[in-house]
């Protein structure tokens, strides 16, 4: 891939777009940010009101909107179109209604001449990365899904809610679907350094079982947003943010996102939330983890759940 810049385009000025935008914004990482929506004037009216915060931005950021042809000069497309999940609703049951969109969408992109790193926020998540590696026929590594990073990142906020540490010294992670079947591992999480089994275990006050609660917790928490407010948007959007970070300024960060498994984790052929190295290429290797009997068993399981949605709707394309 060639590098040209810092250059964003977003696709889908919902909840999840604009609030990207805003936090992209706020923290100065890219040069020139291109909106794209159906709803032409939303995506114009985001703009404006962007740019009129500009003043107050650690960074010049040029923002415009713009159209699939402008995506041709662009380092990283991110697209958060898509039906949205409703109340009562799982993220698999969006999967018909989504396919379609991003078969449009890709399309679209990659007739422009597109030569950078898709990132996907829509739910189902892995399903529509899997999708978008499928239709844009791009490198594996140039095609990631946000994954389990909120996830992962609720995680550490509970459990340093309930450790009484900052979560930024909690090492735990989320991974699997990005959804029901997504499991906590436990096996390799510590408390700054310190396995978080060692540290429950010589205090009365920490129990097991709350960790259990904490992961259902976790898991649920989309269910309770969205019941509450309609949808989930700042904490995916900085989510993105640190994932467009990481690619921009070549960290080679370790995060939890939707990589394709060849291999790993015993896995084949599926897009699912795993640790990862990223970087200006985008995903440079998958960390594989040292997991215990049941979280392999429960991992298998969160692939196969995703895997009996991939095969017949890829099979009918």
């Amino acid at each position: 891939m060639t590098v040209k810049g810092n250059r964003v385009a977003v696709i889908g000025a919902g909840f999840v777009g604009s609030s990207y935008a805003f936090s992209l914004l706020n923290q100065g990482i890219v040069e020139e940010l291109i909106i794209i929506d159906l709803n032409e004037d939303k995506a114009k009216g985001d703009v404006m009101d962007l740019n009129h915060g500009k003043v107050f931005a650690p960074d010049f950021t040029s923002i415009r909107y713009g159209q699939y042809q402008d995506c041709a000069n662009v380092d990283l497309v991110v697209i958060c179109a898509g039906a949205n999940q409703k109340p009562g609703e799982t993220r698999l049951d969006l999967i018909e209604k989504n396919l379609r969109i991003f078969k449009s969408i890709v399309d679209e992109v990659m007739a422009s001449g597109f030569s950078g790193i898709f990132l996907v926020a829509t739910n189902p998540v892995d399903i529509l990365t899997y999708a978008t590696w499928k239709f844009s026929g791009l490198p594996k590594q140039r095609v990631i899904g946000s994954g389990t990073i909120l996830d992962t990142a609720r995680f550490r906020y509970m459990l340093g809610d309930y450790f009484a540490v900052s979560p930024n010294n909690v090492h735990a992670y989320i991974i699997g679907e990005h959804g029901d079947s997504e499991l906590p591992v436990f096996s390799s999480a510590d408390i700054g350094g310190v396995p978080i089994h060692k540290y429950i275990s010589g205090n009365p006050k920490f129990k097991q079982e709350d960790l259990d609660d904490i992961f259902i917790s976790v898991r649920d928490s989309a269910y309770e947003i969205i019941k509450s407010k309609g949808a989930t948007y700042y904490g995916i959007a900085m989510g993105l943010v640190r994932i467009t970070k990481a690619i921009f300024r070549n960290e080679n960060s370790i995060l939890t996102v939707s990589a394709l498994l060849e291999g790993e984790y015993d896995q084949d052929d599926v897009y699912i939330g795993v640790p990862a190295v990223v970087n200006r290429n985008g995903i440079r290797e998958v960390i594989q983890l040292d997991l215990n009997d049941k979280e392999k068993q429960e991992f298998s399981e969160s692939a196969r759940v995703l895997k009996a949605i991939l095969t017949p709707q890829f099979n009918k394309q």
